[in-house]
């Protein structure tokens, strides 16, 4: 059985807002990375029709390597959207999910060969919720916001986790990779 991870950015105060960070090289390489590495990816409608933006890029190259290699490894790898008003994806490599979070995970969980990772806020917090997160990768971008989206503000019990390993960005921006624990 693979990992579940839930890899995310966020500012140093907790804004998960997708127009807030530093979106340099290292950042999409760091994610484009993560992608090539994992066999499925989870998103909300929200998230998901945000990242149709890179079907564009696909189309029509920046010109910026890591912005156009990013494209290409979240173009390849399998998503699965859960979504109660979209009818189609419109995207070759993403389908609609047939059941709940939960069934799709736990499914996912005994048929997959690699990791599953989770690109929503929504779909962390609920699987945070429901303790079926086996990995957090947290961004954490030197910007405090003041305003915005909190990440884990909807959570309904306290989570200890355990700091794996750490990975520093050129931007100052900082990855901790953390397991929830139990106590």
């Amino acid at each position: 059985m693979k990992k579940v991870v839930a890899a995310f950015n966020m500012t140093l105060d907790g804004v998960c807002d997708h127009t807030t960070g530093i979106a340099d090289e290292d950042l999409h390489n760091h994610y484009a990375e993560l992608i090539d590495r994992a066999g499925v990816i989870l998103y909300g409608r929200k998230t998901f029709e945000l990242m149709q933006f890179w079907q564009e890029i696909l189309e029509n190259p920046s010109g910026e390597k890591s912005m156009d290699d990013f494209a290409v490894a979240i173009d390849k790898i399998h998503k699965l959207v859960f979504s109660t008003t979209l009818k189609h994806t419109a995207w070759n490599s993403a389908e609609l999910a047939k059941w709940s979070l939960e069934e799709e995970i736990l499914a996912l969980k005994q048929q997959a060969d690699k990791d599953i990772l989770i690109g929503s806020r929504s779909l962390i917090i609920q699987l945070l919720n429901a303790n079926l997160i086996d990995e957090l990768q947290i961004c954490i971008h030197p910007i405090i916001e003041g305003k915005g989206m909190m990440l884990f503000d909807h959570i309904k019990h306290q989570v200890l986790l355990k700091l794996i390993k750490t990975k520093s960005l050129s931007s100052g921006a900082t990855v901790f990779y953390y397991e929830p624990t139990t106590a």
